[in-house]
């Protein structure tokens, strides 16, 4: 499975993925709102790998390694999850989700890859409603998901603070944003 967009290709995370997934997240400023450590030993981005292999084969959908076309780097993931743990009463439903290098960030590289997702989403799986989230203090994320037409309809707490939950129904997205 493959998404390609006009800068970027979006694949399956494969086991050789792990350095530039270590890269991502050991970076203290792209977990800063995440709720989770920085990951500091390399063999937690193997086991990061593996888990969301996991979700291919047992939900059909997971996280999509986001490959820069001009350099064939990993610059982040992007793409679907499959919920089956409940997230603010929420279960059994796909969300939106995304995480990138510093270095790629206000680029469009989000956005253009969030669109394939949600296209993905909405005419492959043929879910009727995708649903995001994002640290009440994420700026950029939550411009990111309103400008791509997500509806905020909810806030929940989390450790690490205040989250906003996001849907975006099917026949109120347009690829267009």
């Amino acid at each position: 499975m493959k998404i390609e967009t006009e800068r970027l290709l979006l694949r399956k995370l494969e086991d050789t993925d792990y350095e530039r997934l270590f890269l991502l997240d050991s970076d203290p400023e792209v977990m800063k709102y995440i709720g989770v450590p920085v990951v500091k030993d390399v063999n937690d981005s193997k086991k990061m790998i593996q888990f969301i292999q996991k979700q291919y084969a047992e939900n059909g959908v997971g996280r999509f390694a986001v490959i820069e076309k001009e350099s064939n780097l990993l610059i982040g993931w992007s793409g679907l999850k499959f919920l089956t743990e409940p997230i603010n009463g929420y279960k059994n439903v796909y969300e939106l989700g995304y995480r990138y290098l510093p270095e790629y960030w206000g680029k469009g590289y989000a956005m253009e890859a969030a669109k394939a997702s949600l296209n993905y989403g909405f005419n492959d799986i043929d879910t009727d409603i995708i649903y995001a989230m994002a640290h009440s203090e994420n700026d950029g994320s939550n411009h990111i998901l309103q400008k791509l037409g997500f509806e905020r309809t909810g806030e929940f707490m989390e450790p690490d603070g205040m989250c906003f939950w996001y849907e975006l129904q099917r026949e109120k997205y347009s690829s267009k944003s």
